[in-house]
């Protein structure tokens, strides 16, 4: 049989643990799904926190805050998280040398505009580049995502062009495009994220584990046969 290919739209925030956590168990699925279905797998913006101020926020103050929660429940939230993250194949831990710093929960907007330019001018493959690029940023290396220097190193390292990224944040035109796409995902009544969309129109919510995955992307991909 040959292998079918299929697109894999993800709305996802930098600053979501399970975003992080989902993509894992993603590529483990495909793995296992390898010879039979491959994904081209595009980043879509979603912000948990549009209005968060440039300073950012310390994160536990900020889950505190949002979702009215002891600090202790959110110690064993975080350390069930991270336990599952290494099920899956990725790290939520700070992973830079010394005392980690403060985490910090940071407005994304830019690195929506980034993620953007770098699908329309390098393709997926760079744009899931950079995304791992920036979930290790601030997960494990705790950088400041709302530091445009910090931002323009990053996309370099993947390999876009440090003058076309300086453009890209300073395009309003590319500022309204996150926002059009953030409100697409709204009138697919995408509230949370990660949120995976399969051929443009097939939904998987959440963070899945790996054989969810496979299942939804063997139902998908027999669905589109059918109807080719």
């Amino acid at each position: 049989m040959t292998e079918q290919k299929l697109t894999i739209d993800i709305y996802s925030d930098v600053m979501c643990p399970w975003c992080l956590i989902g993509y894992g168990q993603l590529t483990k699925a495909l793995k296992e799904l390898e010879g039979e279905i491959a994904a081209e797998i595009r980043w879509r913006p979603f912000e948990l926190n549009p209005d968060m101020p440039q300073e950012g926020e310390e994160q536990e103050a900020h889950l505190q805050r949002k979702y009215r929660r002891p600090a202790e429940e959110g110690a064993k939230l975080r350390g069930q998280m991270k336990a599952i993250a290494e099920g899956a194949g990725v790290s939520l831990s700070f992973e830079g040398v010394g005392e980690a710093p403060p985490a910090m929960m940071w407005n994304t907007r830019e690195c929506h505009k980034l993620l953007g330019l770098a699908l329309e001018q390098a393709g997926p493959e760079v744009q899931t580049a950079l995304k791992l690029a920036l979930f290790r940023a601030h997960f494990n290396e705790r950088r400041n995502l709302s530091d445009r220097d910090v931002l323009l190193d990053i996309a370099a390292s993947v390999g876009l062009h440090r003058g076309a990224a300086k453009a890209a944040l300073d395009d309003p035109d590319r500022e309204a495009r996150v926002l059009a796409e953030e409100q697409q995902a709204w009138d697919m009544n995408i509230s949370g994220v990660p949120a995976m969309i399969v051929e443009g129109k097939f939904l998987i919510p959440g963070a899945q584990a790996p054989e969810v995955y496979v299942n939804a992307l063997r139902r998908v991909a027999e669905k589109t046969r059918a109807a080719g």
